[in-house]
């Protein structure tokens, strides 16, 4: 059995926390307000921006999984989440004497800056072009080269029960393609919860995965496949491409596969059915 603690406990890591406790593990989730945990986890109440509040943290752990989402979309908020948050927990673990196994760091593919359809993998160059992505990167840097041994999950866009956005602009008229073929990948939160336990029970796992399905597409792609399975007209092609930066890549998942993981939704079509 596994002496876990979430950090940062909320929609991927309830998640997560759900399926190891329903395993028999022993998991802590920790968030500043623990009352919305599934049951079967022990709440712990803690701020990671604050660290005068992680002197509560469980002896004898053995798995730390880091999957804080940031408050707001500034570089502020981002550097709270992803930098001071981990640097803050990593340091509270040491003050005690804490040496779990390992920490397993939630990050995101936009620590990639390619943006011209290429694909992508771990060893592909990390230059992202906004503050989110490199601040998501400073603190991989922080994890991976923290007292405690690291692994990193670079998620694609995740959307599961409470997240159709997709399903619900095509549903409701408002969904439009954009001009430009624009590659997007995406992963369900089950298998973001299955792939961090996986990374959890590894014996030697890699410093870095790529968390996202077996099927990049493109967005008038998904969105056409919806509209048919919804039995809703096809959205339009924009005529203008937008002004707003889209991320435009390909991700490979190939690494996760080999260590043995098994996607539960390997497409977004086994995960859009199972949502609708």
């Amino acid at each position: 059995m596994e002496r876990v603690l979430i950090a940062g406990c909320g929609y991927v890591g309830s998640a997560l926390a759900a399926r190891l406790a329903a395993e028999g593990h022993q998991v802590y989730g920790m968030r500043r307000n623990p009352a919305v945990l599934p049951p079967g986890v022990r709440p712990i109440a803690a701020d990671l921006r604050d660290p005068a509040t992680l002197g509560v943290l469980p002896a004898g752990l053995t798995t730390i999984f880091y999957t804080a989402a940031a408050d707001g979309g500034s570089d502020d908020e981002y550097r709270a989440a992803y930098v001071d948050g981990p640097r803050n927990l990593l340091a509270a673990l040491v003050a005690r004497g804490e040496r779990p196994r390992r920490v397993v760091f939630t990050s995101s593919t936009s620590v990639y800056g390619q943006g011209a359809g290429e694909w992508v993998d771990e060893d592909s160059p990390t230059e992202p072009e906004g503050f989110g992505g490199r601040r998501m990167l400073e603190g991989e840097g922080i994890v991976r080269g923290g007292p405690i041994p690291g692994v990193v999950l670079r998620l694609g866009g995740i959307y599961g029960r409470g997240r159709t956005s997709y399903i619900d602009r095509v549903r409701s008229g408002a969904a439009e393609c954009p001009a430009e073929t624009t590659y997007t990948n995406r992963i369900h939160r089950d298998d973001c919860a299955g792939a961090l336990r996986h990374l959890m029970l590894l014996d030697a796992p890699d410093p870095v995965y790529l968390g996202v399905d077996r099927a990049p597409a493109d967005t008038c792609e998904v969105m056409h496949w919806l509209a048919a399975t919804l039995g809703r007209p096809a959205p339009a092609r924009a005529t203008t491409a937008s002004t707003r930066r889209r991320g435009n890549k390909q991700c490979r998942s190939d690494r996760l596969v080999a260590s043995g993981y098994e996607f539960i939704y390997p497409t977004y079509r086994e995960g859009f059915a199972a949502l609708l």
